[in-house]
């Protein structure tokens, strides 16, 4: 009998630093906190704004991933435009 090797982690989950959370579709408050390094008081001001996009799920606001990226999108566009 030919013994089994171990299931490995795929490549991207084992070059993943330790203090990233996995890639999702939704992050929670505080993992957007770390993504974005951000506080919490900026995380919902940004909300408030408008300018990150958000949803509730019960009582836990959540913010896509995608919501994510079109932020830090917007951010680099407000850079360019402000060297410009």
């Amino acid at each position: 009998m030919i013994p089994r090797q171990p299931a490995r982690a795929s490549t991207a989950l084992a070059e993943r630093p330790a203090d990233r959370p996995a890639p999702k579709a939704l992050y929670k408050i505080p993992e957007v906190m770390t993504l974005l390094s951000m506080s919490r008081s900026v995380i919902y001001e940004q909300i408030r704004a408008g300018r990150l996009r958000s949803v509730t799920q019960g009582r836990a606001r959540l913010v896509s991933a995608a919501a994510i990226a079109d932020y830090v999108t917007l951010l680099e566009n407000e850079t360019m435009r402000s060297n410009a």
